[in-house]
């Protein structure tokens, strides 16, 4: 009988970005109660701490990273920092991101830029700094970018936001051909819409209720459904998967076509 493929992070680094509140948050606790040290990064460093510390108070290891993924100076900084404190990353979790609720003949040029240079230039920067690393180390590595079933269908007024993870996608599968070469395996996930307390109102109003009712499942995601496919792609259970796009929605997408 094979042994138990493992989904323990024990001796692994790993960095968030947007690690300040929703996913990126939920995504650094996960990690760090698998085993990894994890760096986490945002704008918000406040938050950050206060993250930091109910990991350290868990019995893990994290250190707080001053992160704006639109500046293309302070990602090499931030690796840097990272390395310093916990060691060479081992997994990123490629999280930064910003969504836009306006109907396309509203959107303004900056608008639409705000958008894809955070969700898609940010992927992008973080993605090609962790890559050159990883490969310059000859030890591999995975990478998680966080899109969205908005990168397969479309609904009304998210435009650039539906845009920018249909690129993210491209972008994870364009990663994953070129890093297999490195032992670097590229994978997305692709999450339906999640409760989290940035879209608490909107699934509280009559537009979210009608939006999970088209759930085939019947309702929002929570923050837990995402575990197990997070530990999928990071850890050895996933280890012959890449440029995969793992879709959790309750059937999300069925309903967009």
């Amino acid at each position: 009988m094979p042994a138990a493929i493992s989904i323990s992070l024990e001796g692994k680094c790993a960095l968030v970005t947007g690690a300040s509140s929703g996913l990126g948050r939920h995504f650094a606790l996960v990690l760090a109660r698998a085993g990894a040290k994890v760096a986490i990064a945002a704008r918000r460093v406040e938050r950050l701490e206060a993250l930091a510390a109910e990991i350290r108070d868990a019995g893990g290891t994290a250190a707080v990273i001053a992160l704006d993924v639109t500046d293309p100076t302070q990602v090499p900084r931030a690796f840097d920092a990272a390395e310093a404190a916990l060691g060479p990353i081992d997994i990123l979790v490629n999280n930064a991101g910003v969504a836009t609720g306006t109907w396309f003949t509203k959107l303004t040029e900056e608008s639409w830029r705000e958008v894809l240079d955070v969700n898609l230039d940010g992927v992008f920067r973080v993605g090609r700094e962790a890559a050159v690393r990883m490969a310059a180390r000859k030890s591999g590595g995975s990478i998680v970018n966080i899109a969205s079933v908005l990168g397969l269908g479309v609904l009304k007024a998210v435009a650039p936001y539906a845009v920018s993870k249909a690129a993210v996608i491209q972008l994870t599968k364009a990663m994953a051909l070129e890093l297999a070469r490195d032992n670097i395996r590229v994978n997305a996930l692709a999450p339906g819409y999640i409760a989290t307390e940035l879209n608490a109102e909107y699934l509280a109003s009559d537009a979210g209720k009608r939006m999970i009712a088209r759930v085939p499942l019947g309702r929002a995601g929570e923050l837990d459904d995402l575990d197990g496919p997070l530990l999928l792609l990071v850890s050895d259970a996933g280890r012959y998967m890449t440029g995969s796009v793992i879709v959790i929605d309750g059937g999300q997408t069925l309903a967009i076509g």
